[in-house]
């Protein structure tokens, strides 16, 4: 096993590691979490999948979080009566909801809500930002544009929309058949694609019902301007970089990505950085400088995971790509300069309930004691967890919840091993004998040593953290 890192790492599982020995090859490399794109694939295809991991998971004796990632609602041109089609600079061409087959004049764009929401000066971006429509003319049933970005055009090419908002669910009828699944298959994270506003997440979370919690995906600027709303609604983000980089100027998402994960370490929400981070490893045996630069950068700005997609998914090499992004993190975190980064960006609790003021003592506490080698914390629901991984202490966090889902869900969180507790303490006495037994057979603690506990007392009631303690194993 390689060792253990406190920024984790999120795989896509596709053709090239679709098989109990390739999934298990990535965990061996150093996986701490598979993403399940319901992009792609059939509902028997998944359940293979995720049974192979939930059997890995008992095999390797560690928690393995699952991440079913929604499609969302996917806007695409209709179909062209020839291959393609090569649109020139400044020609004219119209976007309808016709159903005839396209040609160099026009298409069908079978999305009402576009035209609904379609000013003027707006901008279509078509096939990944290659194509850029500029709107002169709009109605309810059609757009007719000018060519600014000239390219090739064919059927069911992805449409994007920088700067408007849309009034259209983040949840589709698809996606509800694969929520339906993804619950009943018991998965640990829920990846909302397509979110605009916080009331995306709030309609989510009805359908959800407290089953799976939920990763915000940002792909559009109106995410960005609702930030604060939808990091406090949400359970955890993912910087979507790819469509962010389609939808926003390309020279404004790193700037965005640091945006994001500031908002989301003060609100206590763990964040992911995907897309791209190793592209060229789809292909070739060894990713670019640059792309190295780009892992090391979210690995510095306090990630939680950062994530591979088509990398692992349908890539050449998938388990070069999962070391090469372990020993890219191993490399940053044994660099003096990580821990002085995250501590210089830690921020003293304003207006602090009892629970962020006990996380934060914890944290202080850790760099002053003498010969302390972990963080206990009893967390029921994992919220205290949470609140203890953002102050990014440089001691291991053993998260310790009475719930095995919990339990798996802390597999995408900073620094956090878990365990399952089940144990209902009479007396306090009992409350520091298990949080030893638990620490030594994890390996992080021995006789001689100090580790710290964070709970809320009585155990196993969700909602309270009340209680800094030391221990001193004999």
């Amino acid at each position: 096993m390689p060792i253990d890192t406190h920024t984790k790492i999120l795989a896509t599982i596709g053709p090239s590691s679709a098989t109990k020995e390739q999934i298990a090859r990535l965990v061996d490399a150093g996986v701490d979490a598979f993403r399940i794109n319901f992009s792609h694939g059939s509902h028997a295809e998944h359940k293979e999948r995720i049974k192979i991991i939930r059997a890995l998971e008992k095999e390797k004796g560690r928690f393995i979080a699952i991440l079913a990632d929604l499609q969302g609602p996917k806007l695409r041109v209709g179909d062209f009566r020839e291959d393609k089609v090569w649109l020139d600079e400044g020609q004219k061409f119209i976007l309808d909801l016709k159903k005839d087959l396209g040609d160099k004049a026009r298409v069908c764009l079978p999305h009402k809500e576009i035209f609904a929401a379609l000013k003027v000066g707006d901008k279509l971006l078509v096939n990944d930002g290659y194509i850029v429509l500029r709107v002169l003319k709009c109605g309810k049933d059609f757009a007719e544009t000018t060519v600014e970005v000239g390219g090739y055009i064919s059927s069911h090419k992805g449409v994007n929309l920088p700067n408007t908002t849309l009034k259209i669910s983040a949840i589709t009828p698809k996606d509800e058949e694969d929520l339906k699944f993804a619950l009943k298959n018991d998965v640990d994270w829920i990846g909302l694609s397509f979110v605009q506003k916080a009331d995306d997440i709030r309609r989510a979370k009805k359908l959800i019902d407290g089953k799976a919690r939920i990763i915000a995906k940002l792909e559009k600027p109106s995410a960005i301007d609702d930030l604060d709303e939808i990091v406090k609604e949400a359970d955890a983000i993912m910087v979507a970089r790819g469509d962010l980089g389609v939808e926003c100027p390309l020279p404004t998402v790193p700037v965005m990505q640091k945006k994001i994960v500031k908002n989301c370490r003060l609100h206590a929400k763990p964040v992911i950085v995907a897309t791209q981070m190793l592209e060229s490893m789809i292909v070739n045996p060894t990713p670019t400088r640059a792309e190295v630069s780009d892992v090391a950068t979210a690995v510095y700005d306090g990630a939680d995971t950062v994530m591979l997609s088509a990398e692992t998914a349908a890539g050449k090499y998938p388990e070069e790509a999962v070391k090469m992004m372990h020993n890219i993190i191993c490399q940053v975190e044994n660099d003096p300069l990580f821990f002085e980064l995250m501590n210089s960006s830690r921020r003293y609790p304003c207006m602090a309930e009892e629970a962020d003021a006990i996380t934060f003592a914890a944290s202080e506490l850790s760099g002053i004691l003498k010969n302390v080698k972990a963080i206990v914390s009893y967390s029921s629901s994992g919220f205290t967890t949470f609140l203890t991984a953002r102050e990014r202490p440089s001691l291991p966090i053993l998260s310790l919840s009475p719930d095995i889902k919990v339990a798996r869900q802390m597999s995408l969180v900073w620094g956090v091993k878990s365990n399952i507790n089940k144990e209902s303490f009479k007396k306090f006495s009992n409350v520091e004998d298990c949080a030893v037994k638990h620490v030594k057979e994890a390996g992080l603690a021995k006789s001689g040593d100090h580790i710290i506990i964070t709970a809320g007392f009585p155990l196993n009631v969700k909602g309270r953290t009340n209680m800094l303690h030391t221990v001193y194993i004999k």
